[in-house]
């Protein structure tokens, strides 16, 4: 399962429309560190609300450029992975802001939500185990590096 900075966009037919460039897109790249903090408050408080296992924050602001806050959270099912990321996308529409993508929710194993400067994953314990992102994004900066 691979993401990228640019990502494609589907349109409600299926049909793949352009590609939309995250350096471009004026939703969320040039919000205040207030609006950053709130935005990530909000999706903080939908996942415990929704009853998300295990919540993780991972600071990025000093690691990469694609985002500034990584969120990590496990359901116990894929309906309730599926119902967590649905209940997101809601309530940041509600509060004005449209969502970059949302990958993975047809099989829910495993669903990323892109807010530009917030991408939220949530997953099943097993995906998460076996993907390990804390590990790998925690890992510091030159040990990465030099393993590559």
């Amino acid at each position: 399962m691979a993401f990228t900075a640019v990502m494609k966009a589907r349109s409600k037919k299926g049909k793949l429309e352009p590609s939309v460039n995250r350096e471009t897109q004026p939703s969320l790249n040039d919000q205040s560190d207030s609006d950053l903090q709130a935005l990530k408050n909000l999706a903080l408080s939908v996942l415990e609300d929704a009853k998300a296992e295990n919540i993780q924050t991972i600071d990025l602001r000093d690691r990469g450029s694609f985002a500034d806050y990584m969120l990590v959270a496990s359901g116990n099912s894929t309906r309730q992975v599926k119902a967590m990321a649905d209940r997101l996308v809601q309530r940041v529409k509600a509060s004005g802001i449209q969502p970059l993508g949302v990958e993975g929710d047809r099989e829910a194993e495993w669903v990323l939500v892109d807010l530009a400067d917030i991408v939220v994953h949530i997953m099943l314990p097993q995906t998460r185990a076996f993907y390990n992102l804390e590990k790998l994004w925690s890992a510091p900066s030159a040990s990465r590096s030099a393993q590559a």
